[in-house]
């Protein structure tokens, strides 16, 4: 059952000129507020009325938070603004931070219903850089429970729907980031990914999301400083310079999560997106050597889309990297279980709490549990050995590319794929295998959309760098998207 929260989402008409102002890219945006050509209020009148227009329809954001007070801290930010003072590139930017970490004075659920109703007294750090970066909070964008899963779904508010198909999923779990991004209900938008988090909705809605760099976004605080490896915290966006701008917010050393990068920051992502892309070497991965099935016509599309590497002066060679998959993948859900495990079984272990739990959740949190500590060791030597291969692979190839997903859209009545192109799926998420190379060896992969199939749905690729690299990747996915045109791909909900 879908919930009510969405239609509660309603405040004035549409600014003179709204639709040009959502229509309007994020850096664009940014230089009309500063120019005071757009002023913060009308800027969020505009969006308050795509999001009044589109919302209901797709369930993407939720938990909205009072129109009156909204305004009033618009008028702030233009005061602001009048006396000369801008609190950065996001100065006046409606956002709805994800429903998985917390928001100071705003309900997080983490799509549970043993959070509903819980309001957070501060903010995660990624969530206090945006806000100190000028960003105004609107709502938050739904998630399913705990992140757990590629599919945006839960019991608290419901099932967010995919921006080209309201009938299909939007992905997961940063569906509702990802669907509010295509739609202009947000200029861009922040999402996390252990597992996919922002590559999967990216694919399925057409969009861009970086997983970013172990350590290049702050992610937390929380008591796992030092084993938190694998989820991180990044960017969605319609394009690659809009994708820049809110990183140069996000990103940056902070001494309460000791993994950040210490060197020295990027203050502007976007002035360094340029670069001749003339003779680098993508190495195309595809499905693994048959290892990962795919939906019917996936991989043709995402096939088709390399040639967009290609009009940008890359070369494409197909390559499969010497490793046992199935190995990668029992020591990449060995991890995930413990990590789960660690993070949520003193819920588990509260009989009355455990029942609030979704099948998924108790899966992960029992495996976890059961795992002897030298198993965690060896999937932890499995991991090392996978980062030392794809270290070598990149001595030969620049980029590795592979799709973002194995799946178009799926019914959104559906709880998860339980087969692809025939083989059965032995766990929930064993059909997002895809997105286990880039997460196990800690590389940044940009997904990026990879154009519609046959059926007239969103696939998408990810654009994997070398360690760090963050940058190079940025560099890369621009001259792609400025080749193959995707940024400037619609949703019919749009027209």
């Amino acid at each position: 059952m879908e919930s009510n929260a969405s239609a509660a989402v309603s405040g004035p008409g549409l600014a003179q000129g709204g639709d040009a102002i959502v229509e309007m890219s994020a850096t664009a945006l940014s230089g009309a507020i500063h120019r005071r050509a757009l002023s913060c209020e009308e800027v969020l009148h505009a969006y308050c009325a795509q999001i009044d227009r589109l919302n209901p329809v797709v369930n993407a954001l939720v938990a909205p938070m009072d129109r009156d007070g909204l305004r009033g801290r618009a008028r702030e930010l233009d005061a602001l603004l009048a006396r000369g003072r801008s609190l950065g590139p996001l100065h006046g930017f409606p956002q709805a931070p994800k429903d998985i970490m917390p928001a100071a004075g705003m309900v997080t659920t983490k799509g549970s219903p043993l959070f509903a109703g819980q309001v957070s007294q501060a903010d995660c750090v990624v969530f206090e850089r945006m806000r100190a970066g000028g960003a105004l909070f609107v709502a938050r964008s739904n998630s399913p429970e705990f992140g757990l899963g590629g599919h945006t779904y839960n019991p608290v508010y419901g099932t967010t729907r995919n921006a080209f198909d309201p009938s299909r999923s939007a992905g997961g779990s940063s569906g509702g980031a990802g669907v509010a991004v295509a739609l202009r209900m947000l200029p861009v938008a922040d999402g996390s990914d252990m597992m996919g988090s922002l590559r999967t909705p990216a694919a399925f809605n057409h969009v861009y999301g970086l997983r970013t760099s172990v350590g290049c976004v702050p992610h937390g605080p929380s008591e796992e400083v030092f084993w938190q490896q694998f989820s991180v915290a990044g960017p969605m966006a319609r394009d690659i310079p809009d994708l820049a701008l809110l990183l140069s917010v996000q990103a940056g050393f902070d001494a309460r999560l000791p993994l950040t990068h210490r060197s020295e920051p990027v203050r502007d992502w976007t002035a360094l997106l340029e670069r001749d892309c003339k003779g680098l070497r993508i190495g195309w991965l595809g499905d693994l050597g048959g290892h990962l099935p795919m939906e019917p016509g996936l991989l043709e599309t995402c096939r088709a889309a390399l040639r967009h590497f290609e009009a940008a002066g890359c070369s494409v060679q197909e390559v499969l990297p010497a490793f046992d998959f199935e190995r990668l993948w029992n020591a990449w859900i060995d991890l995930r279980s413990f990590s789960v495990a660690g993070a949520n079984a003193a819920l588990y272990r509260d009989p009355a709490k455990r029942a609030l739990l979704k099948p998924e959740a108790i899966w992960e949190i029992e495996r976890g549990l059961a795992l002897p500590a030298m198993a965690v060791y060896e999937a932890a030597r499995v991991r090392s050995a996978w980062y030392e291969t794809l270290r070598r692979l990149f001595e030969r190839h620049d980029f590795l590319v592979l799709p973002a997903a194995q799946v178009f859209p799926f019914d959104a009545a559906q709880d998860w794929p339980h087969a692809v192109a025939g083989r059965e799926m032995d766990t929930y998420h064993r059909w997002m295998q895809t997105v286990v190379p880039a997460t196990m060896a800690g590389l940044p992969a940009l997904a990026a959309p990879a154009g519609l199939g046959p059926g007239g749905l969103p696939a998408g690729l990810q654009i994997i760098g070398p360690a760090q690299a963050d940058l190079q990747v940025l560099q890369i996915g621009h001259a792609y998207d400025r080749a193959g045109g995707f940024s400037r791909v619609r949703s019919p909900l749009l027209d």
